[in-house]
């Protein structure tokens, strides 16, 4: 039988009076180091996520609920995405790279230097719908051995970076971040939303048509002394963030209107099951799932 807690939404604004679920929290499993980068695969239904230090992938199986293993070594892998084809893309901090894997089990890399340079270690990563890929690159792997490989920095500084999806280049699209780390597209893809962890605030920026980025003004500031990490966005717009022991929940305006609290530090979430509708949240040493009457954005495979 599947361990609970009870729910703990914290409603800040009249808005987020609506939002609930589950009256407990699934405890999925337990056992990791630090669990990071959720991927739910609907087609299998499925769902992947990342132990960082123990240098393993792990996935969890919907219909059985059975934990096994996914992948490993696995490269310290962090942040993994599908695109539009269905395959998985991963950062993976160790081997300093974002890597795709087909179909077949194969691994193709996407990028692992910039002007020549090495990359510091790609920490979470998103697809546009234009097959568009965008990564984060703090040197979270290469600064010990704990969740990576210690090595030195070959970039001067931590960038947001942006891969054509024809031409395969690499490019700095945000050169003035502390430690960016989870990011996501509004619902129209036309506002790029990072975290910077360090800075413990989000930022908002317009993504013009050639793929740049304008603004980049501050979207949320932490609260309780929290470090924003991984993002997520629901089907209306809302902006929902894994920050110290919960998850925030923002409204497109900014305003911090509610949030689901645990027990322990979260890294990351996402929306998954048959009708994106189940939470799906990696912290710490567990993997926490809860159904909510909240849906997640349509995600990049499925279509804009």
């Amino acid at each position: 039988m599947t361990d609970t807690i009870p729910t703990e939404f914290e409603v800040l604004d009249e808005r987020f009076a609506a939002i609930g679920g589950d009256d407990k929290i699934e405890i999925l499993h337990t056992g990791t180091r630090w669990a990071e980068g959720p991927v739910y695969f609907p087609a299998g239904r499925f769902l992947v996520w990342s132990d960082i230090p123990n240098e393993r992938m792990l996935r969890w199986d919907e219909m059985t609920g059975a934990v096994g293993p996914f992948r490993q070594p696995s490269g310290y892998t962090n942040g993994n995405t599908l695109d539009r084809e269905g395959r998985m893309i991963s950062c993976e901090q160790g081997n300093r790279r974002v890597t795709r894997t087909e179909h077949d089990g194969s691994i193709t890399v996407i990028a692992d230097r910039w002007q020549g340079k090495r990359l510091n270690s790609p920490n979470d990563v998103i697809v546009r719908s234009d097959g568009s890929i965008w990564f984060t690159d703090p040197p979270y792997g290469i600064i010990s051995n704990y969740e990576g490989v210690a090595a030195e920095q070959e970039i001067d500084g931590c960038h947001v970076y942006r891969v054509d999806p024809a031409t395969g280049e690499v490019r700095v699209v945000a050169d003035d971040f502390v430690r960016p780390n989870g990011l996501a597209f509004s619902l129209d893809e036309r506002r790029l939303y990072v975290a910077d962890t360090r800075a413990r605030h989000l930022r908002v920026f317009e993504v013009g048509e050639d793929g740049t980025l304008g603004g980049g003004k501050v979207f949320a500031e932490g609260v309780e002394g929290d470090n924003f990490d991984g993002l997520r966005l629901d089907d209306t717009g809302r902006v929902w963030a894994a920050a110290g022991k919960a998850v925030l929940c923002y409204d497109p305006d900014g305003t911090l209107i509610g949030r689901l609290r645990l027990p322990e530090f979260t890294a990351n979430l996402v929306f998954g099951g048959r009708k994106r509708n189940r939470m799906f949240i990696t912290a710490a040493s567990s993997l926490y799932s809860l159904m909510t009457n909240v849906t997640g954005a349509r995600p990049v495979w499925a279509g804009r």
